[in-house]
């Protein structure tokens, strides 16, 4: 039977409906922002800001898969210690300054194009 099946079988087989507890709550759920940290109470200023390093960490972390490095052979490629590869990887955002993810993409070739608009 596929995962997403709703039916439920006794231990002979038989049917029997599957009901929710009396006491189960509704999810609500609210329409994103379209920025995560926006969406967690930051200012609009560190909202961009924490998320345009999420874009430049997840671009290295792209680079790393892309290219089936380990965290090694990617810590020389970017001209850091393995550690700091470890945190682009577990997304360690507060540890990075977007100087820094700057360059650890220029030295793995990446061009990055910056694109600016109003919200």
């Amino acid at each position: 039977m596929s995962q997403s099946s709703t039916k439920a079988f006794t231990s002979r087989g038989a049917r029997r409906k599957r009901t929710k507890p009396a006491d189960a709550k509704k999810t609500v759920f609210e329409e994103s922002s379209g920025n995560v940290y926006l969406d967690l109470g930051f200012s609009p200023a560190e909202a961009e800001y924490l998320m345009l390093r999420s874009k430049l960490m997840s671009a290295l972390d792209d680079v790393i898969t892309e290219r089936k490095l380990t965290q090694a052979q990617a810590a020389r490629l970017f001209g850091v210690s393995q550690p700091r590869v470890s945190d682009v990887i577990r997304g360690r955002v507060e540890r990075f300054t977007i100087d820094a993810l700057v360059e650890m993409l220029a030295r793995a070739g990446v061009r990055l194009d910056f694109v600016a608009r109003p919200t």
